[in-house]
């Protein structure tokens, strides 16, 4: 977890943000599935040609299918990846492990949880129940450790992730930096603590008085944040809860196999924006 962030004039336009990011990046993204994903951030990547990154989150969908569509992913470390009832599984990612054109460590969401919370606490490792008769830790050569106490049970253990970037879509940020999302958090929060830098695309700037006045309620403090860029519905094709909903048209064209990536990638919000944000 970084903690030195302290600079003034954090915010970036889009493309600036995404350009912090080099190829071979490891990068954790926030949100689940369709929900409150820095998508935004995920296609600025791909018009920058961005190659060789790992991406790593408990419950991708769009996000990881369009990086592979793109041929910008090199390793995925991820739980349950889908698009959701609506739409099933998500084809080009699919494609790009059966072919393999990525690496894949398969995890599922409880020991990626896990990982990242070892990095999280400066330890190596962290214990994860759930694992035993499951072929989840033959496959990725993890260890059982018996109990040091005594008690004669074995509990697995899951290595530390350490993601270079975890990228956050807010809610809200201030010109400061500090962070918060309206509704559930998802993994963001073990996210940010377990990367090296945070980078964060906000839907909004709100006056730093907003958080003083809730301090509770702040997800990710300004002093962890490396930059931040203000970007309306930069969830989209996702939701944002409150302020949209999932755009289903959008996704069903995208899950069209006889659809363009790049009439897509030009029908996004952001794209609409000269300096995108």
């Amino acid at each position: 977890m970084a903690s030195g962030f302290n600079q003034e004039n954090k915010r970036r336009s889009l493309v600036e943000l995404a350009a912090l990011v080099p190829d071979g990046a490891s990068i954790a993204l926030g949100g689940s599935f369709l929900h409150r994903g820095p998508f935004a951030f995920v296609r600025e990547l791909i018009r920058q040609g961005r190659r060789d990154l790992e991406l790593v989150k408990q419950s991708p969908g769009y996000d990881v299918d369009i990086l592979c569509r793109a041929g910008a992913l090199r390793r995925v470390r991820a739980g349950i990846v889908a698009m959701e009832g609506n739409f099933g599984l998500a084809p080009w990612y699919r494609k790009a492990v059966e072919r393999r054109e990525i690496e894949l460590e398969e995890h599922a969401c409880a020991s990626l949880t896990a990982g990242l919370r070892a990095a999280a606490f400066g330890v190596p490792f962290q214990p994860c129940g759930g694992l035993h008769g499951s072929g989840l830790p033959e496959l990725n050569g993890w260890k059982c450790l018996d109990d040091p106490y005594g008690s004669g049970q074995k509990t697995w253990v899951v290595p530390a992730i350490r993601p270079d970037f975890a990228v956050i879509q807010a809610s809200e940020v201030d010109a400061r930096g500090n962070v918060r999302v309206q509704g559930t958090a998802h993994w963001d929060r073990i996210m940010s603590r377990a990367a090296g830098s945070v980078l964060v695309v906000a839907e909004k700037v709100v006056d730093s008085a907003v958080f003083e006045a809730n301090p509770e309620s702040t997800l990710i403090p300004f002093f962890m944040v490396q930059a931040y860029a203000v970007v309306p519905r930069g969830a989209w094709p996702g939701s944002c809860w409150p302020d949209y909903a999932i755009d289903y048209p959008a996704v069903e064209a995208y899950m069209d196999k006889q659809g363009d990536l790049q009439a897509h990638m030009a029908a996004a919000p952001e794209a609409q924006e000269v300096h995108h944000g």
